[in-house]
C-alpha cells in the first residue's frame, strides 16, 4: 500500500499533465467548431477568460484564503505581464491562426514550445544542461531532435495516407477561406509559441514569490479578460459580433474557460512549481499525436505521411528531454536549499552571530 502511495505521489504530475492535453486535445475541435459557425476568436477569448475567472475565484479566495501572499504593485505587473503573454496576446494570434491552418498542424507547431522553453530555462539558470552527464546530453540531443520533427511536420507534407471513408462526425467550414493561408497561420502559431515559452518561464520566477497557484489562476483570467476585452472592443466594436446563443459557440466557451483556462491553467502551474517550466512543456507531444488520430479517424482530414514520421521524431527527441530531466528536481531543489542556507548565513550577522556562540556552547566540557 505504502509502495503503491509513492509511486503515485512520484508520477501524480506526468499523470495530470497527460490527463491536461487529452483535454487540450478537444479543445482543439470544439473551437474550431465554433469558430466555423460563426464565433468570434477573440470575442470567444475574452468570454473564456470571464467564465474562468468566476469560476476559478471560489475556490481561490476559500481554499488559500490563509496562505495567499500579499500583493504588491510589483506583483501587480507581473500578473498584468503573465496574462498579456499566456491569456490575452499569444491567444489571440493562436486562435486566429486556427483560422488558416488545419489543427493537426497547428499543435505541431506548438511541439517547439518545449524546445524554446528548455533553451530559455538554460540561458536563465533555471535547467542544468550538463554535457558531462548522461541526462545532460540527453536534454541537448532531445531539445535538437524534437525541433528537427517539427520542421519536417512543417516543411514536409509527402503522399497523403488514404482516407478511411465517410468521417464520424462532420464540421462545416461556412467560408472558403480557413484552411488556405497556411504562410499566415503558420507566422500566427510561430509568434504565439515563443510569448508561450516566455510565460512559462516567467511562471516559475512569480510562483516563487506568490506560490498561490488558484490565486494566480484566477488573477491571470481576470487581468488576460480586461485585455482581451480592450482589444477585442476595438476591432469588434459591433454589438452583433458579442451576441452568443445556446449552440455550440456557447459549449466551447463553457469548456475553455472552465477545464482549459480554469482547471488545466491550474495543474500547469502546480506542475510547473514542482517539476519546472520545461517538464510541464515536455508534454505538448501528446496532443499532437492525439488530434492527428482524431482529425484522421473520425472527422476524415487529410493525414499526410510527412506529419507522421515528424510526429514520430518529435516525440522521440521530446521523450529523450524528459528522460534527461529525471532524477534532476531533487538536485536542483538541494541545491537552491544550499544557496538559500549559505545567503542566509552570509547575509544575516545574527545568524552568523548565533553559530557561532552554538559551536562555542558544544566545545565546553
Amino acid at each position: 500500500m505504502g509502495t503503491s502511495i509513492g509511486t503515485y505521489k512520484r508520477f501524480k504530475p506526468h499523470i495530470l499533465m497527460v490527463l491536461a492535453q487529452i483535454a487540450y486535445t478537444f479543445l482543439y475541435f470544439i473551437t474550431e467548431a465554433s469558430f466555423n459557425h460563426g464565433m468570434n476568436p477573440h470575442v470567444y477569448i475574452t468570454y473564456r477568460h470571464i467564465v474562468a475567472g468566476l469560476a476559478m475565484l471560489p475556490f481561490a479566495y476559500f481554499l488559500e484564503r490563509k496562505t495567499r501572499p500579499k500583493l504588491t504593485i510589483a506583483l501587480l505587473l507581473e500578473i498584468f505581464v503573465l496574462s498579456l503573454l499566456g491569456m490575452s496576446l499569444t491567444l489571440n494570434m493562436y486562435f486566429v491562426s486556427l483560422n488558416y491552418t488545419s489543427p493537426t498542424l497547428l499543435a505541431s507547431m506548438i511541439n517547439t514550445i518545449a524546445a524554446l522553453t528548455f533553451v530559455l530555462a538554460v540561458i536563465l539558470r533555471l535547467e542544468d544542461a550538463n554535457i558531462r552527464n548522461p541526462r545532460g546530453i540527453a536534454k541537448i540531443i532531445g531539445t535538437l531532435v524534437s525541433l528537427a520533427g517539427v520542421m519536417s511536420m512543417t516543411l514536409y507534407k509527402g503522399p497523403v495516407m488514404k482516407s478511411l471513408g465517410h468521417p464520424l462526425i462532420y464540421i462545416h467550414r461556412g467560408n472558403g477561406v480557413i484552411h488556405e493561408n497556411w504562410l499566415k497561420g503558420s507566422i500566427l502559431t510561430a509568434a504565439s509559441c515563443i510569448t508561450w515559452s516566455i510565460w512559462y518561464i516567467m511562471q516559475a520566477y512569480t510562483l516563487k514569490r506568490y506560490p498561490a497557484q488558484l490565486s494566480l489562476t484566477t488573477w491571470m483570467s481576470i487581468v488576460g479578460a480586461a485585455q482581451s476585452a480592450f482589444y477585442t472592443v476595438i476591432v469588434k466594436h459591433k454589438r452583433t459580433a458579442w451576441t452568443m446563443g445556446f449552440n455550440i459557440d456557447f459549449w466551447s466557451t463553457l469548456y475553455g474557460g472552465i477545464v482549459i483556462s480554469g482547471l488545466v491553467v491550474y495543474i500547469q502551474l502546480w506542475c510547473t512549481e514542482q517539476k519546472g517550466p520545461v517538464f510541464v512543456t515536455v508534454f505538448n507531444p501528446l496532443s499532437t499525436v492525439l488530434v492527428a488520430g482524431l482529425a484522421y479517424f473520425v472527422l476524415g482530414e487529410k493525414l499526410y505521411t510527412g506529419s507522421i514520421i515528424g510526429a514520430v521524431i518529435v516525440i522521440i527527441g521530446l521523450y529523450l528531454l524528459l528522460w534527461g530531466k529525471e532524477d534532476q528536481q531533487p538536485e536542483m531543489k538541494e541545491k537552491e536549499q544550499c544557496s538559500t542556507t549559505n545567503e542566509v548565513h552570509h547575509e544575516d550577522p545574527r545568524m552568523q552571530k548565533f553559530t557561532s556562540d552554538a559551536d562555542k556552547f558544544s566545545a565546553e566540557p
